[in-house]
């Protein structure tokens, strides 16, 4: 069911104005981004008309923009990436662990995002596998399914990993070694190492020449005045919080459904719209209890601008395996894994096509099956339907 106030009603109002002020200002991926979201499921990008085989009742349906950063198409896109990560979830306690960064490097990564959000991943797996590899901690390869989120509750600049961590790995001897029931690594010593693996790297960035800096911060593009400003961040300890184990592998794929696919804000937040100010809800964390849930009142463009900060650069993958979860050894590992704890390997066969669902939601008037009995292309309209419910014919079924 379509929410009371969306996203794109409000960039369909307000976009072509912000466009306009900000002129020059906006990335091509950032264009895109408004585009997609104002044209998502209207005639712009064509549709179909569906029929109930058993009453006739007739509807219209237009085509997603399929975008990543839009609120209605991502739910679709993450039940068909679940659906493939089923198959690869053990049957073994799952922690949640989160790397964060501190204020100080978030302006900096603000300015470089695909680099500098690239590097947060790398320093985040690589401490993670080092201190779950060290013989003192857990002393077995570990692996991990890394998301990137770059906002606060707010839609302020707040980049973030969450990590999916399986509770132990494979030791060098070829056993598995299962971590404690409620604790996988320490955090300080997790803290300790990313803060030095990401400096490190970050500062040789800076000497190779490829970080920008603008406005307030052009000066950070002078080695001295870089290396002064990151001198407090040194001293500064630096968060990584891992959240108890969860209930069973149920329980980690609704984890991942609500955070793999996530964007800055969805639609279910947001409380009113009057063309000049947008009212949505958000969670002061700082605050427990009934003082967490707030609710926030932004200009439009205001809103638009910070929705757009957490556009991703083109082909940046915000979704990332490590360890025993990487790239093509990922079913081998798995194999090995399940035989060592001795359970029958997880099905990978897509299902059966009679026995997987119709995407498409059942007739509202009977219940009844829709079958696609036109379709058009963007910015065609399509034929009005008959004024009378008639049973549709078979020879109407689109074969698609």
């Amino acid at each position: 069911m379509r929410a009371t106030i969306e996203v794109a009603d409000i960039f369909r109002a307000a976009g072509p104005a912000y466009r306009a002020a900000h002129a020059g200002h906006l990335s091509l991926e950032q264009l895109k981004v408004m585009s997609a979201i104002e044209t998502c499921r209207t005639a712009a990008l064509g549709g179909h008309v569906e029929a109930c085989s058993d009453c006739g009742h007739q509807r219209i349906a237009y085509n997603s923009c399929r975008n990543r950063h839009c609120p209605r198409c991502q739910g679709a896109a993450a039940r068909a990436w679940l659906e493939a990560q089923e198959a690869n979830l053990l049957p073994v306690g799952y922690f949640h662990v989160v790397f964060t960064l501190p204020a100080e490097i978030a302006d900096i990564a603000f300015h470089n995002k695909a680099l500098v959000y690239d590097l947060l991943f790398k320093a985040a797996s690589e401490t993670m596998l080092t201190i779950a590899a060290d013989p003192k901690h857990l002393g077995a390869r570990i692996g991990i399914t890394a998301v990137l989120h770059t906002w606060g509750s707010a839609m302020t600049h707040h980049p973030h990993i969450h990590m999916i961590v399986p509770g132990g790995g494979i030791a060098p001897d070829g056993r598995w070694i299962s971590s404690r029931p409620a604790f996988l690594l320490p955090v300080r010593v997790l803290g300790a190492l990313f803060r030095r693996l990401f400096l490190t790297r970050l500062l040789e960035l800076h000497g190779a020449g490829k970080l920008a800096f603008f406005g307030r911060m052009a000066g950070l593009s002078d080695r001295q005045t870089f290396v002064r400003h990151l001198a407090p961040v040194r001293r500064k300890r630096w968060v990584v919080y891992a959240k108890a184990p969860f209930a069973g592998p149920e329980a980690v794929l609704a984890y991942l459904s609500r955070y793999t696919h996530r964007v800055a804000i969805s639609n279910s937040r947001l409380i009113a719209f009057d063309s000049n100010e947008v009212t949505f809800r958000y969670k002061n964390y700082r605050c427990s209890g009934a003082e967490r849930q707030r609710v926030m009142t932004l200009a439009a463009d205001e809103f638009i601008r910070r929705f757009l900060i957490h556009v991703l650069p083109r082909g940046f993958h915000r979704i990332r395996h490590y360890g025993l979860l990487a790239g093509s050894a990922r079913k081998d590992c798995l194999a090995q894994v399940r035989d060592i704890l001795g359970v029958a390997p997880a099905s990978d066969e897509p299902p059966a096509p009679e026995t997987a669902p119709d995407p498409r939601p059942p007739c509202p008037c009977c219940g009844g099956t829709m079958v696609i009995i036109e379709t058009f292309a963007a910015w065609c309209q399509p034929r009005a339907p008959p004024t009378a419910r008639q049973p549709v014919r078979e020879t109407l079924h689109d074969p698609a």
